[in-house]
């Protein structure tokens, strides 16, 4: 099956490192994130679990679950989590899925349907596609996909930004524009007519063109 945005996230059950969960029970009415990882140990992959360990904060205030992935089993997360918190200075406090058998990523279109095996003796190499980000909302709808290379840690920062435009949007009818930032203004879509913004938004907008009409953030 392939994803995209608006398609519903795959459920699954798998082990963590809190424990067997079932995907759509553990988001419940949250938003929620999963980012993977191919390989346990990793240089790039270990920044990137402890800056996420002291962003968690962040997520818990948008009401957000965040979940990691490897393809490796528990035990190893549990030992590498020691490494995260002393070169990083953070300790992960989401849970870890154990995918030794491929299931998540396979499901997920990280690796390929057909791909045989489990996590044994495979390398980082062998599951370089396993590194994207899913922004699922609380009806279980993937709202974002991003896919990084081993060699370029993501940008949290960056998730966190989209998410809130994702959560504004959502609520709202409105768009972000090029690097928004909470608290700036946003874009009113063409979808909405001239009548309608005038019932949402009484202050009124600028309008730049007839397509591009710009309106402060909505509280």
């Amino acid at each position: 099956m392939t994803l995209r945005i608006n398609s519903i996230a795959p459920d699954f059950s798998a082990e963590t490192t809190q424990g067997r969960i079932n995907f759509h029970e553990w988001i419940g009415d949250s938003w929620a994130i999963i980012f993977s990882h191919p390989k346990d140990f990793t240089p790039v992959c270990t920044t990137e679990l402890g800056y996420m360990a002291r962003l968690q904060p962040e997520f818990d205030r948008r009401n957000c679950k965040i979940i990691g992935l490897s393809v490796d089993p528990v035990d190893h997360h549990d030992r590498w989590v020691v490494d995260i918190e002393e070169t990083q200075g953070s300790l992960p406090q989401y849970p870890m899925i154990a995918d030794t058998d491929l299931n998540v990523a396979k499901l997920y279109n990280m690796l390929p349907a057909e791909e045989e095996g489990t996590s044994e003796g495979r390398t980082p190499a062998n599951n370089a596609t396993v590194r994207t980000v899913f922004i699922i909302g609380p009806d279980k709808k993937i709202q974002l996909m991003m896919t990084y290379p081993m060699t370029t840690g993501r940008n949290f920062n960056e998730i966190l930004r989209s998410l809130d435009s994702i959560q504004l949007t959502s609520e709202h009818a409105v768009a972000t524009p090029v690097n928004w930032q909470p608290g700036e203004d946003v874009i009113i879509p063409p979808s909405v007519t001239d009548e309608q913004a005038r019932k949402k938004f009484p202050e009124g907008w600028k309008t730049l063109k007839p397509y591009l009409r710009v309106v402060a953030q909505p509280r």
